[in-house]
């Protein structure tokens, strides 16, 4: 069954920059930062100290609970661990590596020959091992994520949508790697017991779903489901309403309504976890703009920093501001030393011309925001309530519902910051 979801809209997806370039590996840099939070949840306490020697892959942080480890990228010593700029504005504390270029592989990491003898409780502690979270942006750990749809669950999604401009990260991953994303969802399919997995992919992306049918042959348990572009396709719950047509209650998620959805870069990195015994430390990253110069797809150590990105790229003036994300949902970045981490999956550079904001933003009751809003809320009542701090109203209004797509920012025509008021309204809500 397709269905559709409520709202939306249509931009320029500006994918031509960056989809036609192979992704090329990123040169390992000579310092890496490895932030101890890069997944929702408690952040890891360190696991080694300045002037140890760590190898690639090997665990430098982990702790208990909602919690995922993180390794190192490059082999080296640890020069310091101390508080680092991070891609969410604020500083945290981050494992500090000088790169020795030796590449010398962590002495655990081996491959498997075969799965045989593994429980579904051994396969999601591999994954979890390996540090893998939602590389979609989410970054909810994986192995949770598992863990709680056990049982609960009779459809998996494998969300290849990226409906965010710009980006081609996972479009070039399964144009050159669709094997590697469709083992990894086996596994998942294997964990959740399930006899079927649903490849979820706009109609934009041809070069993306021809490599997937060449090889799906040999992956019968595996389905391909072309869906009309439409922003934001690839978010989780409005997958899920155009896959099955089942709606999650609001403050709900997708296991209450039998669905388990997981990135396309998610799975690649459970196949190579779970097959080759590789933790999460490195990634696709797109790096594209309006005004970079040689937009690129790059395979990139995660803790390289974004000023590396940009400089790899180029630009043809002074940025106006340099997004971790997309133009839609993407965290602009005060300081360019911040590090490329596991949900970071692009980089992307605007000019002047993405310069929106009005100087005395004014609503004129239009009413465009509410009806593209894909989670039916009504995002001027929200700005409303959090510019006179009205608690009980932010939450009457359901603001925690609010994926931050930025639909209703983008057709404001009075340039209300209604996407930065909510945010801030979710704040004061949770505190």
């Amino acid at each position: 069954m397709t269905a559709s979801f409520f709202g939306g809209i249509h931009p320029r997806d500006q994918k031509a920059l960056a989809r036609d370039h192979a992704i090329t590996p990123f040169p390992p840099p000579a310092q890496v930062v490895i932030p101890m939070v890069q997944h929702i949840g408690a952040a890891c306490t360190p696991l080694v100290a300045k002037g140890d020697h760590v190898d690639i892959g090997q665990p430098v942080g982990d702790g208990q609970g909602l919690c995922a480890p993180v390794h190192a990228s490059v082999s080296g010593t640890v020069k310091a661990v101390e508080a680092r700029p991070h891609p969410n504005g604020t500083t945290v504390l981050s494992v500090v590596i000088e790169n020795d270029f030796q590449n010398t592989l962590w002495r655990e990491i081996q491959p498997r020959r075969t799965l045989n003898g593994l429980s579904r409780e051994a396969l999601v502690d591999i994954i979890r091992q390996a540090g893998i979270v939602g590389m979609g942006g989410a970054a909810f750990p994986t192995h949770v994520k598992l863990t709680s749809a056990m049982g609960k669950v009779d459809t998996l999604i494998i969300n290849a949508a990226e409906c965010e401009p710009y980006i081609t990260a996972d479009e070039r991953l399964i144009v050159e790697h669709p094997r590697r994303v469709l083992r990894g969802a086996v596994v998942l399919m294997q964990i959740l017991d399930l006899p079927m997995v649903t490849v979820a992919m706009e109609d934009n992306k041809p070069n993306a779903a021809n490599a997937l049918l060449e090889v799906m042959a040999d992956y019968p348990s595996v389905c391909l489901k072309l869906l009309k572009t439409r922003y934001p396709q690839g978010a989780e719950k409005q997958l899920i309403q155009t896959i099955t047509g089942r709606q999650v209650p609001p403050g709900g998620l997708p296991a209450q309504v039998g669905c388990a959805v997981f990135n396309a870069a998610t799975c690649a990195a459970v196949g190579d976890a779970v097959w080759d015994g590789m933790p999460l430390v490195q990634r696709v990253v797109t790096v594209s703009g309006d005004i970079a110069m040689e937009p690129r797809n790059l395979l990139v150590p995660l803790g390289t920093s974004f000023s590396d990105m940009v400089d790899a790229a180029g630009f043809r003036q002074n940025p106006y501001k340099v997004l971790s994300g997309g133009p839609m949902m993407g965290l602009a970045q005060f300081d360019l030393s911040a590090p490329v981490i596991k949900g970071v999956n692009a980089v992307t550079i605007l000019g002047d011309k993405n310069r929106y904001f009005a100087k005395t933003p004014h609503c004129i009751r239009c009413g465009r925001c509410i009806q593209v809003c894909p989670m039916h809320l009504m995002p001027l009542k929200l700005y409303s309530a959090e510019r006179r701090n009205d608690l009980a109203a932010l939450a009457e209004f359901h603001v925690t519902d609010c994926i931050e797509c930025g639909c209703c920012a983008y057709t404001c025509p009075g340039c209300l910051p209604l996407v930065h008021s909510i945010r801030t309204g979710k704040q004061k809500v949770k505190s």
